[in-house]
């Protein structure tokens, strides 16, 4: 999921918009690929970010600020010295390639003017920032030198001639005829596939773009190109003008497509992706507004997944160990089921001890215990008779103790697991930092990790606290769903009133789930979306036929002692449901 042709060609259309005759009031480099330019044009200041990322190459205006490491590194002083305080003459991008070229107008050292170029090539691993001098076509320099070393087929080293990236053989959309297209649909033997031939003939179409082309012509994207019919070719390529034209008339749709609780980006685009149904789009007024939430966004995720790694693995090997105790303490309970059998034994060794002598390694008695059957009994015979009944009978209630011991251990540890199981769930669903920081605060507290001592700030920031989700029925009914013990603590314990109806996945580590009953009967399809919630925000996710149990909250109770989250309840009754995103995304989120 990368900017493509069709994003970038809107995006400079922007830029051209905003920055051209803009002077180059400050460079900077806070990364080792990242450039910081401050740029003002026509009274307004902009940052215009530049990325050579493997992972995140991009170019757009940005309100993010970051700290500018003590030295500047040698890249960030050479453009200081060739375009700080420079004019932007142009901006434009090579044909619908990845590829930006900013144009720009300083003095040099001896006070002539002189024209440099900074070649943005954004092209994932690929990707680059190259200064070059304009009339000799030479690169000054780059933020990645690429030696023979790296590549033997193109080098980016400083007094080089600049020369584009290789071409892909593809063909560039613009001033194509209906047969021209098809034919090169057609002929194409490397890929069967409508929507991969698409992409892989014409220049800026990304797979995404390819898709939504095939989408909006009402065309099965995987349809093999050789039953192309003669309708479908016409509606394909009517489809695939349209978007390219929208573009090139300047206009766009910016739009981020996320999941259904924003925890991930499924895809982004300068057009309205219609492929996509029944998830959550965001729209924009520009590009640049666009890609400086969506990449300020991929990194609050990726800083959620970080931070949540550490919680898992910690929470992880306790759920392990705990799963092996238990299977242990299992163990021991079946031994502990065998007691009665030594218990039989010493009463009837009492009943035959006439018959016993010291120095007897078994002797054979009838059963009064099994219908008068013979049994065998293995006697000590070191012992007196006496001395093997008080053993058989100590062994007995060593093991009767044991039981009730075991049992009670077994129910510790079975509830433990639920906790960490509960937690682990609780990870998953975390959307922010808050949310995260409330989980570590509640196994500090629970002691499952160690409480590590922060410096202490004058100006202590007041602890910010996570909200629960609010859902609105179809029917009006405020539903709210927990995303974490403490969450769901608060909803069920203080949040709730007692007539309120409380939802909870049966047996199975979930949310808590409240719907506010407001004096009225709870009608049957809001009672079926609160269970979906449930089951959704449940380890049951990706079930079917998930058992939710729902009562109303006056009966619902949290035991003395009971972990966060961890509550009984009676009188309920039980509802089944199989939950999707596509059947959650029906229910209308309140904020």
């Amino acid at each position: 999921m990368s900017l493509d042709g069709i994003t970038i060609r809107a995006l400079v259309y922007e830029l051209q918009y905003a920055l051209i005759n803009g002077k180059i009031n400050k460079v900077h480099q806070p990364e080792n690929d990242e450039l910081l330019l401050d740029i003002r044009n026509n009274g307004i200041s902009k940052k215009l970010i530049i990325s050579a990322s493997s992972n995140n190459p991009r170019i757009h205006f940005t309100k993010d600020t970051k700290k500018n490491p003590m030295s500047p590194a040698m890249f960030c002083m050479l453009l200081r010295k060739h375009i700080q305080n420079g004019r932007i003459l142009s901006i434009e991008q090579d044909g619908f390639e990845r590829v930006i070229k900013i144009l720009i107008s300083s003095y040099n050292e001896l006070g002539d003017l002189t024209e440099k170029e900074l070649i943005i090539e954004i092209m994932g691993r690929h990707s680059n920032i190259i200064l070059v001098n304009n009339e000799e076509e030479k690169i000054i320099d780059s933020i990645k030198r690429v030696t023979p070393d790296i590549s033997s087929v193109r080098q980016i080293l400083p007094g080089m001639k600049y020369t584009p990236a290789p071409s892909q053989n593809k063909i560039s959309p613009i001033d194509l005829n209906e047969s021209n297209f098809l034919s090169f649909i057609k002929d194409d033997k490397s890929s069967n596939q409508l929507y991969k031939s698409i992409y892989e003939n014409f220049v800026g179409i990304s797979p995404l773009i390819a898709k939504e082309i095939c989408n909006n012509a009402e065309i099965y994207e995987n349809l093999n190109t050789d039953e192309l019919n003669e309708e479908d070719s016409k509606k394909l390529f009517s489809s695939f003008k349209e978007i390219i034209g929208f573009i090139m008339n300047r206009n766009s749709n910016p739009t981020i497509v996320y999941n259904e609780y924003k925890t991930s980006i499924l895809a982004f685009s300068s057009i309205n992706l219609n492929q996509f149904e029944n998830v959550r789009k965001e729209n924009f007024d520009s590009i640049n507004e666009m890609l400086d939430t969506l990449y300020e966004t991929k990194d609050r995720l990726d800083r959620i997944k970080q931070k949540s790694l550490s919680l898992k693995k910690n929470i992880k090997t306790k759920l392990d160990r705990d799963k092996n105790k238990l299977s242990k303490q299992k163990d021991e309970l079946l031994k502990a089921k065998t007691r009665e059998k030594y218990k039989i034994a010493g009463e009837l060794i009492t009943a035959n001890i006439y018959r016993i002598e010291k120095g007897m390694k078994e002797i054979e008695v009838i059963d009064y215990y099994n219908d008068n059957k013979d049994l065998k009994i293995t006697l000590n015979p070191n012992l007196t008779p006496s001395e093997n009944a008080q053993k058989k009978f100590k062994r007995y209630n060593k093991l009767k103790s044991a039981f009730a011991e075991v049992s009670d251990q077994i129910k510790q540890t079975k509830a433990e697991i639920d906790y960490l199981e509960n937690i682990l769930l609780s990870i998953e669903n975390a959307s922010d930092l808050d949310d995260l920081e409330e989980i570590r605060e509640e196994l500090i507290e629970e002691n499952y990790i160690k409480y590590k001592k922060r410096n202490k700030s004058k100006n202590k920031k007041k602890k910010k606290e996570s909200k629960v989700m609010h859902f609105l029925s179809s029917e009006g009914y405020d539903i709210y769903v927990g995303k974490n013990n403490k969450q769901n603590d608060y909803l069920t314990l203080k949040f709730a009133d007692k007539n309120d109806i409380w939802l909870h996945t049966k047996d199975i580590p979930g949310s808590h789930v409240i719907i506010r009953k407001n004096s009225n009967e709870i009608p049957e399809q809001t009672l079926y979306e609160a269970a979906l919630l449930s089951a959704f925000n449940s380890k049951a996710r990706m079930s079917s036929n998930v058992a939710v149990d729902y009562t109303e909250k006056r009966n619902v109770k949290k035991p003395n002692g009971a972990k966060p989250g961890m509550v009984i309840y009676e009188n309920n009754n039980t509802l089944y449901v199989t939950p999707s995103e596509k059947e959650i995304s029906k229910i209308k989120k309140a904020d």
